[in-house]
C-alpha cells in the first residue's frame, strides 16, 4: 500500500476508537458495561446487530465463495427475515419484562441452575471458537500487506480489540459498530462501481453478470430438494430459519446487542432493521465477489491467491517446478482470455448457437487453468503437507491490493478492519457477560459489590480475548473462514435453540428432562456432523426438533413425584 493508504487506514482507525470511547463515557458499574444502562436507540440497536453479524469475514471470504461457487450462499439468509419476527413477538419482550443481562438467566427461573449453565457453556464454547476465526480474518489483510507471518499480525489485532473492548465496555461497541456500518456501506458502494469501470470497453455490468451466468456463478435460486447440499431454497428457508432464531435469539453475542434497546419497542424496530437489510447486503457483497470474477475473466489472476504460500514455495528446492507451471498458466490465460472475448462478440451478435458454442470453448480453456493452479497446490502441499490450499479468503483482498486506487484502498482495508473489531469485540462483551453473569455471579461469588462485578467483567474480556487469539492462531486450517463458522454454529446452535423451545412454549417439561436430552441430542448432532450425513444448515433444525421431542418422551418416562396427603 501507498503512504495515502496507510494514512486513510491509520486515521480511520483512530477515529473510530476515540469516537466509541468518548461516547461510551466511562462505566461506573456491571449494567452499563455490559448492556449501556439499556438506553440505546432502534437504529444503534440495528446496526449493532448487523455489525456483530457482519464481521471481517462477511467482506473478506464472502466475495471470495462468490468467486468460487457462486452467487447460492444468499439462500443461507431466506429464514432470516422469519426469524426475525418470532423473535420480535416472543423473545424480545421476555427477555426485557425479566430484565435479564442473558438469555441464560431466563433458563434457571424456567428449569433450574444446570440447565442454566450447560446452554451457558455451550454459548461460550461456540462464540469462543467462532471468534478466533473473527480475529484471523484482518490478520491476513495485514500479513498480506506487510509479507510477514499472520501470528504476527493476529497478535497485533487481537491485543488492539482486547483494549478497547476492555475500556468502553458495550457502550463503546454499539457505537463504533454505527459508525462503522455507515462506513462498511460506502466503501462497498464505491468497490462495486471501481470494478465495472475497470472492465474492458465492451464489457460492462449487464454482460459481466450475463458472462458470470453462463459460466454457472449466477445461482442464485436452488428449487432442489437434497438434503446433502449445502445451499437450496430448503436449506435456507428452513435450516436456516432455524440457525437464525437460534443465533439472535440465543446467542449472547445477539441477545446483548438489542438488551441494549431503550424499551421493548426499540429492540423490536432494530431487529426488523435487520431482517429488511442483510439479505440485500449479502446479495450485494456477493455479487462484488462475482464482478471480480468477470474482472479475472480478462486481467491474469495469480495462479494462488495466497501470496505468503506462494512465496514459501519460491523459495524452496520446487521453487523451479513452480515457477514453470506458472509460466505456462500464462500461456493458457492467454488463451482462455481469447475464449472470454469470444462469448463477449457471441452475446453481441444474439446468436444461440453462437453463444453457446463460445461458453464451451472457454469451458475447456478454464478447465486447462484449473488443472495447472491443483498441479501447482500439490506441489505447494509437497513441500509442505500444513500449506493452507484454500485461497478464497485472499481473492477480494488481492483485487483490492493490485487494482484499486490509492486512498481507496486504505479505505477498504480499514472496512475490513472495522468490521472486524465491532463483531470481535460483540463476542468478547457476550463471552465476558456469560461468565461473570451466568457462572461468577450466580455459583462463584454471589454477594459481592458492583466494584467487584465491573472488574471481573473486565477482567473476564481480558481471558477471553487471550483464548480468542490463541484459537486464532490455528484458523489457518479452516479453508473459507464464512463457511466455517456457520459450520461450527450449526453443531450447538440447534440445541441451545431446543432448550428455549421447551422453555416458551411447552410449559409442562421440566428441567432435568431437558437437561438430559440437551447432552443427548448434542452427541448425536456431534456424529451427524462428523459424518456428513446431511448438509451443516440441516443440523439445525434437525437438532431443535430432536431435542424437543427427546425432552417430551423423557418426561413422561420420569417418574412423578407423589404429593404427600394434606392431614389437616
Amino acid at each position: 500500500m501507498s503512504i495515502t493508504d496507510w494514512i486513510v487506514l491509520f486515521a480511520t482507525l483512530s477515529i473510530i476508537i476515540i469516537y466509541g470511547i468518548w461516547k461510551s463515557g466511562s462505566s461506573k458499574n456491571i449494567d452499563q458495561y455490559l448492556l449501556g444502562s439499556r438506553s440505546l436507540p432502534w437504529y444503534a440497536v440495528g446496526f449493532s446487530v448487523m455489525a456483530t453479524q457482519a464481521s471481517a469475514i462477511t467482506f473478506l471470504s464472502a466475495p471470495g465463495q462468490a468467486y468460487a461457487d457462486g452467487m447460492r450462499f444468499v439462500q443461507f439468509y431466506l429464514g432470516l427475515p422469519i426469524a426475525m419476527i418470532v423473535l420480535c413477538v416472543t423473545f424480545v419482550p421476555v427477555f426485557h419484562r425479566l430484565k435479564v443481562y442473558t438469555a441464560y438467566e431466563f433458563l434457571e427461573n424456567r428449569f433450574n441452575l444446570k440447565t442454566r449453565v450447560l446452554t451457558a457453556t455451550l454459548f461460550l464454547i461456540q462464540r469462543g471458537l467462532s471468534t478466533g476465526i473473527t480475529i484471523y480474518a484482518p490478520a491476513i489483510i495485514l500479513s498480506t500487506i506487510l509479507n510477514i507471518n499472520t501470528v504476527y499480525t493476529t497478535l497485533f489485532i487481537g491485543g488492539l480489540v482486547i483494549f478497547y473492548t476492555v475500556y468502553g465496555g458495550t457502550k463503546a461497541v454499539s457505537y463504533t459498530q454505527l459508525l462503522q456500518m455507515s462506513i462498511i456501506f460506502l466503501g462497498m458502494f464505491f468497490a462495486g462501481a471501481l470494478i465495472v469501470r475497470l472492465l474492458p470497453d465492451g464489457v460492462g455490468f449487464t454482460k459481466a453478470i450475463k458472462f458470470a451466468g453462463k459460466l454457472g456463478k449466477m445461482n442464485v435460486i436452488d428449487w432442489k430438494f437434497d438434503p446433502k447440499s449445502r445451499y437450496n431454497v430448503w436449506s435456507g428457508l428452513i435450516g436456516g430459519f432455524f440457525l437464525q432464531l437460534s443465533y439472535f435469539g440465543t446467542d449472547q453475542s445477539q441477545v446483548g446487542r438489542y438488551l441494549t434497546g431503550s424499551s421493548v419497542g426499540q429492540s423490536r424496530l432494530g431487529l426488523i432493521m435487520n431482517g429488511l437489510v442483510k439479505i440485500p447486503m449479502q446479495f450485494l457483497i456477493l455479487l462484488i465477489g462475482i464482478l471480480v470474477f468477470a474482472f479475472y475473466q480478462f486481467n491474469r489472476p495469480p495462479l494462488f491467491f495466497n501470496q505468503y504460500e506462494v512465496k514459501q514455495v519460491k523459495e524452496s528446492t520446487y521453487g523451479k517446478e513452480y515457477e514453470h507451471i506458472e509460466s505456462q498458466y500464462v500461456q493458457a490465460f492467454e488463451a482462455r482470455k481469447q475464449r472470454a472475448d469470444d462469448l463477449i462478440f457471441a452475446f453481441d451478435s444474439k446468436n444461440k448457437q453462437k453463444i453457446e458454442a463460445a461458453k464451451v470453448e472457454l469451458q475447456k480453456a478454464d478447465n486447462q487453468s484449473t488443472a495447472l493452479r491443483k498441479a501447482a497446490i500439490g506441489i505447494m502441499k509437497k513441500n509442505n503437507q500444513k500449506a493452507n490450499e484454500d485461497d478464497t479468503n485472499y481473492v477480494f483482498l488481492t483485487f483490492v491490493t493490485q487494482y484499486l486506487p490509492k486512498g481507496l484502498i486504505g479505505l477498504l482495508v480499514a472496512i475490513v478492519f472495522l468490521a472486524s473489531m465491532g463483531s470481535t469485540a460483540s463476542a468478547l462483551n457476550s463471552l465476558a457477560s456469560t461468565s461473570i453473569v451466568d457462572v461468577y455471579k450466580r455459583i462463584i461469588n454471589p454477594n459481592a459489590s458492583e466494584t467487584n462485578y465491573l472488574i471481573a467483567s473486565r477482567l473476564a474480556t481480558v481471558f477471553w480475548g487471550v483464548v480468542c487469539v490463541i484459537m486464532a492462531l490455528y484458523a489457518s486450517k479452516v479453508g473459507n473462514l464464512l463457511e466455517f463458522v456457520n459450520q461450527l454454529g450449526s453443531y450447538l446452535y440447534g440445541t441451545i435453540l431446543g432448550v428455549f423451545v421447551v422453555a416458551f412454549y411447552l410449559k409442562s417439561i421440566k428441567g432435568n428432562a431437558v437437561f438430559i436430552a440437551a447432552i443427548i441430542t448434542e452427541v448425536l448432532i456431534c456424529i451427524l456432523g462428523f459424518y456428513q450425513v446431511v448438509a451443516y444448515l440441516w443440523l439445525n433444525a434437525i437438532g431443535c426438533i430432536l431435542l424437543v421431542i427427546l425432552a417430551t418422551l423423557i418426561s413422561l418416562l420420569m417418574p412423578k413425584k407423589k404429593l404427600l396427603p394434606n392431614l389437616n
